[in-house]
This record gives structure tokens, sequence and C-alpha cells, in this order.
């Protein structure tokens, strides 16, 4: 049974190429019935091409609507001119107008409509009811438009439901499409997160690590002492650079909370003292001076904070040369927090800073403004007068909560 209604649903014509043999069966029957009755106008011989061709209207109505509400409507106009009372095959007027009106073209549908609001006055002129006054007639006339007017509207209606809902597939598919468009937009801005997080912390401690490894080669055989000091620091920077990319990986998880002490928090202002003194203790000497009362920061400024005195710190130490110092100014402002950090160093072209490093590969500079840019801050960088390198930036302050 389902296979018949799946053939069917496939086959539309089929099924209303049955219903027209039907109506043409009982289009049959009924002239056979009133042919030469003296109450009925037209003869079998007009009457059944009539109902054979109006039974054809509802075999190909699918197929050619248009076309076929044309032909019933010439087919009406040919029982007006040749006498030939309403027949039962007539249905195929009302089965017509609801189907222009669901799937045909709009001007075909408003003259369905304008037809069916027609075809029973011009009905009732041609064949009125003797035995009924004038008013009488009228109200017929009314009565028997109700259906045509009936079934323009419910074919409509299903026009206006399809258009409806394509309306709401359409939307679902942009909506769909826009999510899409965002989700990349968000992955991006994540990756390029990760990038930067990943390029801090890469760089500024393997940078501590090849330093303090060159001073222990060096050292070995001389003095053993240091380079046992140098190994030590190599080995707790890489515990710490090891700590802070499992935090970084960990926000790739899917969002459950680590248990604690898994991975270390994230740095802060707070931290800096330990950045600065790992810094001091791979030979670069740096000076670092707090201004201002300390207060509560957003964690946003504060990882921005830290991060651009650690890259700061970073290029200092790959491109300053030998002799190189460093000094670090943190300064809170009423509205603002401020950064300063510079070296004396004979440091590296300011192309260099601007594209990662030395070696290009890096985020440099770049990744320090869209920081900053993040929180809504200022950057500015440059060589100083006389040498060295210079790095000021300004972090609006809002108040943690």
């Amino acid at each position: 049974m389902q296979r018949l209604y799946d053939f069917l649903r496939r086959h539309p014509t089929w099924v209303d190429g049955f219903w027209a043999v039907v109506l043409l069966g009982i289009s049959a029957v009924s002239l056979t019935n009133v042919n030469g009755a003296a109450s009925h106008h037209g003869s079998r011989a007009t009457a059944l091409p009539i109902a054979v061709i109006l039974s054809l209207v509802v075999a190909l109505r699918r197929r050619m609507p248009e076309k076929m509400l044309v032909l019933a409507a010439a087919m009406g106009l040919a029982q007006l001119i040749l006498d030939v009372e309403v027949v039962p095959a007539d249905f195929a007027m009302l089965v017509i107008i609801y189907t222009v009106a669901a799937d045909g073209a709009r001007w075909a549908s408003r003259f369905a409509l304008a037809g069916g609001l027609c075809a029973a006055t011009l009905s009732q002129i041609r064949w009125p009811q003797t035995d009924s006054s004038s008013l009488g007639n009228v109200l017929i006339a009314v009565f028997q438009t109700v259906p045509f007017a009936l079934a323009w509207v419910l074919g409509d209606s299903i026009r206006t439901r399809r258009a409806y809902l394509a309306q709401l597939e359409e939307r679902a598919a942009r909506l769909e499409k826009e999510r899409e468009a965002q989700a990349k937009v968000a992955v991006a801005a994540e990756r390029a997160r990760i990038a930067r997080e990943l390029h801090d912390v890469v760089a500024h401690n393997v940078s501590v690590m090849v330093v303090q490894a060159d001073g222990a080669a060096y050292v070995m055989d001389t003095a053993p002492e240091q380079a046992r000091k140098a190994l030590e620091t190599i080995s707790g920077t890489g515990r710490q650079a090891l700590a802070e990319m499992r935090r970084l990986l960990g926000v790739l998880r899917t969002g459950e909370h680590q248990e604690v002490g898994e991975y270390v928090p994230q740095p802060d202002v707070e931290q800096l003292d330990d950045l600065i003194e790992q810094c001091r203790t791979s030979g670069l000497p740096v000076d670092f001076k707090v201004e201002g009362t300390p207060r509560p920061l957003p964690s946003g400024v504060e990882l921005t904070a830290y991060r651009i005195v650690q890259e700061a710190l970073t290029n200092t130490r790959k491109h300053g040369g030998p002799n190189t110092g460093a000094s670090v100014r943190l300064v809170y402002f009423d509205d603002g927090l401020g950064l300063l950090v510079e070296d004396d160093g004979k440091g590296a072209p300011h192309e260099l800073y601007e594209e990662g490093g030395a070696d290009g590969q890096g985020h440099g500079l770049i990744g320090m403004r869209e920081r900053v840019g993040m929180v809504g801050g200022t950057l500015d960088a440059g060589p100083r007068p006389g040498g060295g390198f210079r790095i000021s930036a300004l972090l609006p302050l809002k108040p943690a909560h």
C-alpha cells in the first residue's frame, strides 16, 4: 500500500487522469438520462464533446495549468453560445480555478478569480429559473458563486503557505551560512590568540634556555659550578614553559575545569617580578619600577601587560647584543596602566621587530599591537635616540568584577 501511495505521489498526472475518467463517466450517464428532456437545454451531441474536453482539463491541470484554464474558459463560453446547460463535467471549472490559484502564474490566478465570480451570474442570466422571482435568481447566482470563490481562496492560501515556508527555509539557510561564517571568524580569532600565546611562551622561555645553554657550554671546563647553575636554570625554565604550554592547550578542551594545580595560572602583573628575575638570571640586567597605587585590573589587561613586557625583554635579549641593559616601568594612572620598556643595546632594524624577529616567524610588534588593540589601548615602539629600543603602551583600566 505504501508503494502504491509513493508511486501515485510521484505521478500525480495518473491520479488526475483517473478522476478525469470518473468525471467523464458521470457526465456521460447524466447526459444519457437527460437527453431529450424538455427541461434540459442542449443535445447530447453537443454536450458530450464539451464534457470530454472539460475532463481533459482535469487530467492535464498540473502539467499545463494556464493552458487548461484558457481551455476551460473557452468551454464555458461554448456552453453559453451553444445553449448547453450545466453538466457534471463543469466541476472541472472549480478544479482548474483551485489549481491555477495554487500553482499557476499570477495573471492566470487573477483571470481564474474573475471568471469564477462571473460564471454563476452568466449561467443564471442564460438559463434563469422561470419559477423564481428576480430576487430569487440573484440569490441563486450569489449562492452558486460561493464555491468558485472558495476554490480560489483555498488555492491561493496554499500558494501563500508555500511561499511562507520557502521564505522560512531561505532564512534558515541564510542564518546557517551566517553562523558558519561567524564560527569561521571565531576559529580564526582563537587561532590567532593561541598563536600569540604560543609565540610569547615559546619565544621567551626558549630564548632563556638558549642563552643559558651557550653560557654553560662556554664555562663547562673552567667554571663547572656556573655551568651547573645554568643547567638548573635551563631545567626550571623548561618546566615553566611546559606548564604554560599545558595551561594554554587546556583551553582547547571541552570547557571542563581542570584539577587544581594541573596547570599554572594565567600570567598577570604580579608575576612580572618572577619574569624579570628570570631575565636577570639569564644575564640580562633589568631595572624594574612600579609607580602609582596598584589596583585590581581586568584579566585581559593583566595578561596584555605581562605579554608586552615578556616580548619586549625577549627581543632585547635576542637583538640587543652583549652588555645590554633594560628597564621596565609600570605606572598606574587614574584611568589607565602605562608600560615603558627600554634597552640600551644595538638592537635590530625596526622592520624585523614588525615582522616578528630576525627569523621572521614570530609575531613581534604585530602581536603586541593586536593585544593592545583588543583591550582598547595604544602602543608606540621604535628606536631610542642615541641607541637602543623603546616600547610604550597605555592600557585603559576598568574596575575588576
